[in-house]
């Protein structure tokens, strides 16, 4: 915020505070969205003054980061020091903790494609005549004159420059919006329809997480509107807005409601979506991503991956491959040449991927596939001959007990991309070590031998684990691959070095799923 505003500063910064010692809890308790316009695409809230075990738990987290004892103290502190440079003190606990309420929210109606925008800050006041007095005192100060308003018997101030951000009191509410027709928008949502109304805001934010230091409702279907204008205007892919309707995800309807919540040693993201009637992503494919290589930096795995090819094959044949496969021919072709696309889709079950390496050099990985049909696995010898057949350079046959191929050339690196089969497993992958490996799931040690990914799955709790990070791993292969002059990754070591995993898995439920992304730290 500009000096010349710095009325506004004290309260949008406290609400900040959201982001740094606040906290959601009981959101669907709050009558805060009763000031969010129904059509907010996006609506965060949290309690400003958080106490107990949460207090504890985000205080624990900042010292385990960035070694802050107390961070509510440390962000009151950074605001001081902001005001004072600008040549305007900020006595906090005697300007604005006396009559700072409970909650706090921040809606906004707009987004241009890159920003959210048309903004309004929502803080609950236990003391509205105090809060007045805050507000004229800044304003007395300020640099610029003020000029006074008022909107269906609501008063407000903003300045007489081109920044002109409102600050007033609606109710026992102050509201700092980004300008008059922001501030009106709210004043309409208190005496009308408000987002507190809209009956999919009602029933994702009571699935808010407990003990959550901030909550977030997200409009999707506003941001993402599956139409030609909006894609345009976007820059959305059409084929992603298609991917997105074969996953049982209807972006022009879908919302969701993300909460963070912080642990001792962790911090963690709970997400429910609404996929607005369709039934959303299920499964669990833990097995798999716990039989992936032990010295896997990152891995993942999904289930019902069968489903998803044979759609991406129909797709195909019947659109065909411009200049290469007419339509309707992909899937015949391939069949005259004994290689049944449609059967091989029909047996996959689980799908994989993980990477490994601490260098550039080292880098490999692979794709994992498990199937219930024998002859997915002869199939991938057949196309080895095939490719050989064609004389296709670098293809090379595997030896031993594992059905498949390498390809090398020189835009692949120092690697072959290799095309494996064994057992029940096939595998795509970027070096020989690494994808033979993968398929090895029973002969070498494996993620699910490794404390790091135990400790994921213990944090995930009934929640099925989909992907795992080693934080240390990975950070050490960031800093073979970063320069030295990148500062701000340099900057950022510091941090990252607190992270001892990150563990992603997700649930679904009628027309409701569930992710949560949980990031554990180095006690």
């Amino acid at each position: 915020m500009k000096a010349r505003l710095l009325l506004a500063v004290a309260p949008v910064a406290a609400l900040l505070a959201l982001a740094g010692c606040g906290g959601g809890g009981n959101s669907s308790a709050s009558k805060l969205a009763s000031l969010a316009p129904p059509e907010s695409l996006l609506y965060l809230e949290g309690t400003l003054q958080p106490t107990g075990s949460l207090k504890s738990n985000v205080d624990s987290i900042a010292q385990s980061v960035a070694g802050i004892d107390n961070l509510g103290d440390f962000i009151v502190e950074q605001l001081g020091s902001s005001a004072e440079d600008d040549g305007h003190p900020l006595d906090f606990e005697g300007e604005i903790e006396p009559w700072l309420g409970e909650k706090g929210a921040v809606f906004f109606e707009g987004f241009d494609g890159s920003n959210f925008t048309d903004y309004g800050a929502i803080v609950e006041t236990t003391d509205v005549a105090a809060t007045e007095s805050f507000i004229d005192k800044r304003a007395a100060k300020n640099k610029y004159p003020e000029k006074d308003g008022s909107y269906e018997g609501f008063d407000y101030k903003t300045d007489t420059k081109d920044y002109k951000p409102v600050v007033g009191i609606v109710g026992d509410y102050l509201v700092v919006a980004e300008d008059v027709d922001a501030f009106e928008s709210a004043v309409d949502a208190s005496e009308g329809e408000a987002l507190a109304d809209e009956d999919r805001f009602a029933s994702l934010i009571s699935a808010a997480a407990e003990g959550s230091l901030a909550d977030a409702y997200v409009d999707i279907g506003g941001l993402v509107e599956p139409s030609s204008e909006v894609v345009e205007r976007q820059g959305l892919d059409p084929q992603l807005l298609q991917a997105l309707k074969s996953a049982g995800i209807d972006p022009g309807e879908a919302t969701a409601v993300a909460s963070l919540v912080p642990g001792a040693d962790q911090v963690a993201i709970e997400i429910s979506s609404d996929f607005a009637g369709e039934e959303p992503p299920s499964g669990d494919a833990a097995d798999l991503l716990g039989s992936l290589p032990a010295s896997s930096f990152a891995a993942f795995a999904v289930s019902g991956f069968g489903e998803q090819v044979q759609e991406a094959i129909d797709s195909v044949d019947a659109s065909g491959v411009p200049d290469t496969v007419p339509p309707h021919q992909l899937k015949k072709g391939w069949k005259q040449i004994g290689i049944d696309l449609e059967g091989i889709a029909a047996s996959l079950e689980e799908a994989g991927a993980f990477a490994v390496g601490n260098s550039e050099r080292s880098l490999a990985g692979a794709l994992v596939l498990t199937t219930s049909n024998s002859k997915a696995i002869d199939s991938v010898a057949s196309i080895g001959e095939l490719l050989r057949s064609v004389h296709v350079a670098g293809v090379t046959a595997l030896s031993g007990k594992v059905n498949g191929f390498t390809v090398r050339n020189d835009e692949l690196g120092n690697k072959p991309l290799v095309v494996a089969a064994k057992d029940r497993r096939l595998a795509i992958g970027y070096g020989v070590p690494a994808t033979l490996t993968a398929l090895a799931a029973e002969s070498g040690k494996t993620l699910s031998d490794t404390a790091a990914y135990e400790e994921a799955v213990s944090a995930l709790g009934s929640t099925p684990i989909a992907g795992f990070a080693n934080g240390p791993a990975a950070l050490r292969l960031a800093d073979a691959l970063v320069t030295n002059s990148e500062q701000g990754f340099q900057n950022a070591k510091r941090y990252l070095k607190a992270v001892r995993f990150v563990a992603l898995g997700s649930t679904g439920e009628g027309d409701l799923a569930t992710a949560k992304l949980i990031v554990g730290l180095e006690r």
